[in-house]
């Protein structure tokens, strides 16, 4: 289709009402992408109203959930067929290179071939009501219209996290992804389309929040508002989702502890701390953003993290030699920019990076991988979501104090732990306030695993089964065999 009509509405591409597009540009050297359709509030309104007629009269939610099902595995195999091409566009959107758009590529087909096994093995479950006369069942139902709303980070990845189980559900949806980063999203209502997907039950916007997305949540026909992105405006949706009752899940980032005992496998826990906080330049909203380390071995342990920081390549998506890529724009990097210096007021000492670099990558949007040690509770580094190259680094004292300060956050995704000993690895995890703790690990995570935070990280689950029961309602189907008048009122009669 051509880049004008981008906007996918009713089973048909369209371009936006009132003619609007944006320029879509590589992070990684500012080259033009392509221009796509940018939605305004007419084009909010008739994806809702077309996702509404398919929930109310199509045959969508009325499809034997194994054939949903069905679906879904074909298009996990679409994905796997054409990963070269969903990958290639998800790194020029992104500025993230392309061995690590082909891994997510993976993880989004075996996401939908998740759902897709899934959608057909929930038959219900009878209740006792003690009495042989009554048949009293549970069975799960389709929320309804959802609103589906994604961030830049990983764009086909969140996406799929709820596409898939929606669907799996008998939903119909509105997908709204980042105005950063369309194009993943744009390939997928192809493949959806050519894999049975119904008109309607599948629709896509492109824009900017407050045009596009806002519109959806405060939408009296959507019944479900499910939102990965930023706190704020997580709050946001809630607060207008609360106005109709929506069902509402949010998964609103983290500032994840990594702590690292001095029992700890050494080699092992600093390359996997490097990772934690520098894959996708820290973009990642479980990165171990906050090194939490025994005071013992500190020097040792951060010396060798500065060390192996400084030796990290940049480059761009199709660079073999780049280790890790751009932030998504000008504005972020100003904004983990001025974060960093924040925390050097604060009294943080800086030991590497903390600027962007020079010479042949100077029209990308990259930042240098940054260690700020010395770091106190209290401060905005240790307090605040940095979304970038950036760790920050706190000691501890013993097991009790470890824990104290890896809870010590409004956020709660996720937390590492590093220790050879098993009891302490098994009680640290167990006490951590984290809705994912890794022990001697960092950052996978598995589509049949819940994936979600306490605190301010959100409310709700993805994956696992309870990802798949977000997107449905709960039904109590009472049925007396053997109906009898109750007596409780007297009959009067002609009286």
């Amino acid at each position: 289709m051509p880049d004008t009509q981008t906007l996918y509405i009713d089973g048909q591409w369209q371009a936006a009402a009132d003619g609007a597009t944006r320029e879509i540009h590589c992070p990684a050297n500012g080259e033009l992408v392509a221009s796509v359709s940018e939605a305004g509030r007419a084009d909010v309104d008739g994806a809702v109203a077309a996702a509404r007629r398919a929930f109310d009269s199509g045959d969508w939610p009325g499809t034997p959930a194994a054939e949903r099902g069905d679906v879904l595995l074909k298009v996990a195999a679409g994905l796997r067929a054409a990963k070269d091409e969903f990958a290639h566009a998800e790194s020029l959107d992104t500025g993230k290179r392309l061995v690590e758009s082909e891994i997510d590529m993976d993880d989004i087909a075996n996401c939908f071939d998740y759902f897709g096994k899934l959608a057909g093995q929930d038959a219900g479950r009878l209740v006792d009501a003690g009495s042989a006369d009554v048949v009293s069942r549970i069975v799960h139902e389709p929320v309804g219209v959802c609103a589906l709303i994604t961030p830049w980070n990983y764009p086909l990845l969140q996406a799929a996290w709820k596409v898939a189980p929606a669907l799996a559900a008998g939903n119909t949806f509105i997908l709204k992804p980042s105005e950063l980063t369309p194009h993943t999203a744009v390939l997928l209502m192809s493949l959806l389309e050519n894999c049975g997907v119904p008109a309607g039950v599948a629709n896509l916007v492109l824009g900017a929040g407050a045009e596009a997305g806002a519109p959806m949540t405060e939408h009296p026909d959507v019944d479900m508002v499910s939102f990965t992105g930023g706190f704020e405006t997580g709050r946001h949706i809630s607060s207008a989702a609360a106005l109709s009752v929506k069902n509402v899940a949010l998964e609103l980032g983290g500032k994840n502890p990594n702590v690292v005992f001095a029992d700890a496998d050494f080699d092992a826990a600093i390359d996997n701390a490097l990772n934690a906080a520098f894959v996708h330049s820290g973009q990642v909203c479980s990165a171990g953003a906050r090194l939490v380390v025994e005071k013992s071995l500190h020097d040792k342990f951060v010396d060798e993290l500065v060390r192996r920081a400084k030796m990290i390549r940049l480059g761009g998506p199709f660079d073999p030699r780049a280790e890790t890529g751009p932030l998504i724009s000008a504005a972020h990097r100003e904004k983990v920019s001025a974060y960093v210096q924040r925390g050097i007021q604060e009294g943080a000492v800086l030991r590497c990076g903390g600027e962007a670099p020079s010479g042949d990558l100077e029209n990308g949007f990259y930042y240098l991988p940054t260690v700020l040690d010395d770091v106190k509770q209290g401060m905005s580094v240790v307090v605040d979501e940095g979304f970038g190259p950036v760790v920050t680094v706190e000691t501890f004292d013993d097991e009790d104090d470890a824990v104290r300060i890896a809870n010590d956050t409004k956020y709660g995704l996720a937390a590492g732990v590093w220790t050879q000993d098993a009891g302490k690895s098994q009680r640290v995890a167990g006490r951590l306030r984290h809705g994912t703790v890794w022990i001697n690990d960092f950052h996978p995570y598995l589509p049949q695993a819940e994936w979600g935070g306490y605190g301010q990280s959100g409310i709700g689950r993805e994956l696992g089964p309870t990802g798949l029961d977000e997107y449905q309602e709960a039904k109590h189907i009472y049925h007396n065999l053997r109906p009898a008048v109750t007596g409780w009122f007297e009959d009067g009669g002609d009286q």
